[in-house]
C-alpha cells in the first residue's frame, strides 16, 4: 500500500488515503477513541467526494479504534466496508 494525496479527490489535506496494488481506496482513522455516528457522516461525505472524481474506486475505512454499531451498518449501506488496522 501506498499514500494517496487526498487533494487529488478533493478533500482536507489532513486526512490519510491510502490505496493498494488493486486499486481499492482506504480511509485511515488512527486513534483509540470509538467511532460515532458523527465520524461516520463524515466518512460518507468523504467517499461521496472520492466517487465524484472516480466512480470506479471501492473504499474502505481502516481503523484502530472500535467502531459502534450503528454506525457500521450506516457505513456498509453505502458500500464502505470497515477494516481494523
Amino acid at each position: 500500500m501506498h499514500l494517496v494525496n487526498p487533494k487529488t479527490y478533493n478533500l482536507s489535506s489532513r486526512i490519510k488515503l491510502l490505496q493498494d496494488s488493486a486499486g481499492s481506496l482506504f480511509i485511515v482513522i488512527d486513534r483509540k477513541s470509538r467511532i460515532i455516528m458523527k465520524d461516520g457522516s463524515r466518512v460518507v461525505k468523504m467517499a461521496e467526494r472520492i466517487k465524484e472524481v472516480n466512480q470506479n474506486k471501492k473504499i474502505s475505512l481502516l481503523t484502530s479504534a472500535p467502531v459502534c454499531s450503528k454506525t457500521k451498518v450506516l457505513l456498509l449501506k453505502n458500500n464502505i466496508s470497515v477494516l481494523s488496522l
